[in-house]
Parts: C-alpha cells; sequence; structure tokens
C-alpha cells in the first residue's frame, strides 16, 4: 500500500521519467527494424553468412548491459557524448538487432519454395515478390522479434539511468541509494507494467498485421526452426 501511495502521491514525476523511458526504448527499437528487417531480409537465402551475422548479434547480447553501458562512456566522450540519452539509445538498438534480424531471417527462410515458384510464374519481379508476397507472409515473426526487442530494452533501459539517461530506473537508483523500498518498488512496478502492455499492444498490431487466412501451421514451423536456431 505505501508503495502505490508514493506513486500517486508522485505522479507528476513518475509520468515524467516514464516519458523518458519510452521515448528511450522506442527510439533505440524503431532504429533497430529499419536497420534489422533489411539485414534479416538480406542474409535469409545466404547460411553461410546468416550464421555469422546472427553470431555477432549474439554476442552483442551476451555483453552485461552495466559493461556495454560503461564501454559507450569512453568511446562516445571523444564527441561530447559520454552520457545521457545518445549511449543508452546506441546500447539498447544494439540489444534490439538479434531477435529482429534472426525473427526476419528465420521467416522468410521458411516460407514454402512454391509461392515463390508461383510469383515468379506471374512475372513479379524480386523487390514485387518481396512486398507483395513473402513480407505479409512474415510478418508475424517479424513482429515477435520486435515484441521481443521492446519487453527486454523496457528492462534494460532501467541501467540507462546510471549513465544520465533518465526513465523509470532513476527510482530504483533512488531507491537503493537512499535505503527506500518505496521508490525502488514503484520504479520496479511501472517498468513491469509498461512491458507487459507494450508486449500486448504489439502482440494486437501483429494481429492486425498479419493477412487474413495465413496458414497457422507455417507460422508454427517458422517458430519450431527458430527455436532450434
Amino acid at each position: 500500500m505505501e508503495t502505490l501511495r508514493f506513486i500517486l502521491d508522485n505522479h507528476g514525476l513518475i509520468s515524467f521519467l516514464l516519458g523518458q523511458h519510452l521515448f528511450i526504448v522506442a527510439l533505440a527499437v524503431g532504429l533497430a527494424i529499419l536497420t534489422g528487417v533489411p539485414a534479416g531480409i538480406a542474409i535469409s537465402q545466404h547460411a553461410g553468412l546468416r550464421r555469422w551475422v546472427l553470431a555477432f548479434a549474439a554476442v552483442l547480447m551476451t555483453i552485461p548491459s552495466a559493461a556495454l553501458f560503461g564501454l559507450m562512456i569512453p568511446v562516445l566522450s571523444l564527441v561530447g557524448y559520454g552520457i545521457g540519452v545518445v549511449p543508452a539509445v546506441i546500447a539498447l538498438f544494439l540489444y534490439s538487432q538479434l531477435p529482429i534480424i534472426r525473427n526476419t531471417s528465420t521467416a522468410l527462410s521458411n516460407i514454402d519454395p512454391a509461392l515463390r515458384e508461383a510469383a515468379i510464374g506471374m512475372g513479379m519481379s524480386t523487390w514485387q515478390r518481396l512486398r507483395k508476397v513473402e513480407l505479409p507472409l512474415a510478418v508475424p515473426l517479424i513482429m515477435a522479434g520486435v515484441r521481443m526487442a521492446t519487453v527486454i530494452n523496457i528492462g534494460i533501459a532501467a541501467i540507462a539511468a546510471y549513465i544520465g539517461a533518465g526513465g523509470l530506473g532513476s527510482l530504483i537508483i533512488r531507491g537503493i541509494t537512499q535505503t527506500d523500498t518505496r521508490q525502488l518498488l514503484a520504479g520496479a512496478l511501472v517498468i513491469s507494467v509498461i512491458a507487459i502492455a507494450a508486449d500486448y499492444a504489439l502482440y494486437a498490431l501483429q494481429r492486425l498485421l498479419t493477412p487474413r487466412g495465413l496458414n497457422t501451421s507455417t507460422l508454427m514451423a517458422g517458430r519450431l526452426k527458430e527455436a532450434t536456431t
């Protein structure tokens, strides 16, 4: 009850920190979509290249968030952005690459070759096949990768408060330094709620973008292949 009372009494501050948090995550994931989806498309038909790109993205994911934020400070200090939003966005952008690239390449690699042959038989160019046939079929798995990246980054963005990026992590840091359980729990609770809300919102968008009549078994096969990759 004390935590809820703290949230209500400080709703203005929490709303401000929430806005900072969502801005950092949205910018990082948005940029990751702009790069990750094209990268996934590019490697989807090249098994060797796909293996190397996914391995590199996986290595980025294994770097502890505190370490990655720390590495950003001396590097970006050279251009005047050692702390703040810029290093936070870059770090979250890197963490977003693996789920988006992997899901995009898996979805496109898993499309029935007969569909491509039919599109070629209709005289479609490579770009037309991609835009009208392949990407619509790949939407569910691509969106699943975006959902995963978003939920992961909402949690990791809390660590960004240590490098002056703001966000809800500031409440957690204050709670730890001031030994104030209310602030610590308030920050953790709001982060958990927005992560769940973002996941449900993106799932609704995923359903909206998925073509009607899409074969469920194809999607399941894609998810199974992704899980074993």
